[in-house]
Parts: C-alpha cells; sequence; structure tokens
C-alpha cells in the first residue's frame, strides 16, 4: 500500500504545483522500511545527516539484529551494530559471514568504509586509564568506519599527568580531541587548557561508589573550567565519534565554500 503522504507528494509533482528538486526533499523525509513488525529503518538518513542509521545491539536478539542489516545492505556501504556481545556476535557472524567483530570496542561491522580524500582533519582520542578503554575503542572504531583519520593516545590520567604532557604534540596536531575519562573525570579539563581545537568529554562508568556509576565524571566535565569543553553522555563513545565527525565534515564544507 502507497503511505499517503508519498502519493500526495506524487500528486503535486505530476500538477506541476511541486518541483522534483522539493518533491525528492520532502521524500528524504519520509523514507522507511520495515523489518518484520519490531523495527522501522530510516534509510535516508545518511542523505539528511551525513551519517546512515546504526543499530543499538544492547537489548536487541541476535535475529533482530541480523534481519535489520540484510535490510540495510541494499542501502549503506558500511553497517555498525553497537554494543554487541561476543556471544550475540558469533550469531551473527554465523548467520553473515563477513560480518567483523571488533570485541574491545564492542561494534559488529558490515562493510567497509568509502575513502574520502577531501575530508581534511584528524580525531584524536585520549583515555584517563586503561578501563576505559571500550568505550574509546567504540568512538575509533565508529570514526574510522565513517572514514576519518584516528590517532589513539592512551592512559594520560591526571594522576600520573608526566604521561600526556610527554605527549603534548598530538594535542597539538589534533583538530578534535575526544578525551575519554572515568573516575573523576578531570581530564577533558586539563586537556581544553591545552588545546586549540574543540574538546568532547565522555564520561565513563569505571570507578568507586562515589563515582555514581559516571555520574561524578559526567558532573565535573559539566563544570569544566576549561572553555571549549562539550560533553556527551556516560559511555557514550559512539556519540562522542559522530560529533567529532560533524565538526570535521562541517570544516571542509566551509573550506570549500570558501
Amino acid at each position: 500500500m502507497t503511505d499517503p503522504n508519498i502519493l500526495q507528494i506524487l500528486e503535486a509533482v505530476s500538477a506541476g504545483y511541486l518541483s522534483p528538486t522539493l518533491a525528492q526533499e520532502k521524500l528524504r523525509q519520509l523514507s522507511y522500511e520495515s523489518v518484520d513488525h519490531f523495527a522501522k529503518i530510516d534509510t535516508q538518513r545518511q542523505a539528511r545527516t551525513g551519517f546512515p542509521e546504526v543499530i543499538w545491539g544492547q537489548d536487541k536478539t541476535p535475529e533482530q539484529i541480523i534481519q535489520i542489516m540484510e535490510k540495510m545492505r541494499p542501502h549503506q556501504a558500511v553497517i555498525l551494530a553497537t554494543r554487541v556481545s561476543p556471544t550475540v556476535a558469533a550469531t551473527i557472524q554465523a548467520h553473515i559471514p563477513d560480518v567483523i567483530y571488533h570485541e574491545r570496542a564492542r561494534i559488529c561491522a558490515l562493510g567497509h568504509p568509502e575513502p574520502n580524500p577531501d575530508l581534511l582533519g584528524q580525531i584524536t582520542i585520549l583515555t584517563a586509564g586503561t578501563a576505559d578503554l571500550p568505550v574509546a575503542e567504540e568512538a575509533a572504531i565508529t570514526a574510522e568506519l565513517f572514514g576519518f583519520r584516528v590517532e589513539r593516545l592512551w592512559d594520560v590520567g591526571v594522576s600520573g599527568i608526566q604521561r600526556l604532557l610527554s605527549n603534548r604534540h598530538l594535542i597539538d596536531n589534533a583538530d578534535v580531541l575526544i578525551v575519554v575519562a572515568g573516575m573523576e573525570g578531570a581530564l577533558p579539563s586539563v586537556v581544553g587548557g591545552l588545546a586549540n581545537c574543540p574538546v568532547i568529554g565522555v564520561p565513563t562508568s569505571v570507578g568507586y561508589g562515589a563515582n555514581f556509576a559516571g555520574v561524578a565524571a559526567l558532573l565535573s566535565m559539566l563544570n569544566s573550567c576549561a572553555a571549549g569543553v562539550g560533553v556527551v553522555n556516560i559511555d557514550n563513545g559512539f556519540g562522542a565519534a559522530i560529533l567529532a565527525g560533524q565538526i570535521l565534515r562541517t570544516a571542509t564544507k566551509i573550506s570549500r565554500t570558501g
């Protein structure tokens, strides 16, 4: 059955009330495909936002993720499912053998990033400690699969500040910084006082009881006295990567028009 909204758009084009260009834009806002009775795939998200829809793997069954991936295949060069456990990943790979599982990042990926030599900039990702690596790798793998260049610098937290300062050149050369920290979440503030580019703080749920599963780190980052520090949600490495990518894409667009 044809969606009545789509039918109205087609009729408007046929009657000459709407140009094909405007009709295409309106259709981008409406287009999706259903997967059985449990999901609707936003097939035009990349056309609207620059990034395709990504599957939240946690709390979905392996069978649901498999069906969604298969439905996405014709529409996306790269398909990601985040927060996937090793057990679920094994089931997915048994049905879709070309899926690659990035275990530390907990990401299942299908397809390969399309090279974009015109894309400017580099995303540099820092962690306060080794325990923050799963969230940091989620950010790194997401960014790489969407075609961005990534530099990694692990375990440079404030309890041993010399580790960070001895790698000052990586901060100076960064175009966007993602800083991942748990415990008291102080590292983004320190980096924000050194960097000449946007800093995205990612609080993690790593820490003792008073860390409140990342709330303490989140509040520390939100209360940063360093200017130019933005903050995403607790453990949200994926969101940080998308934000960093949007910053670099905007910079690329401005450079082309300027």
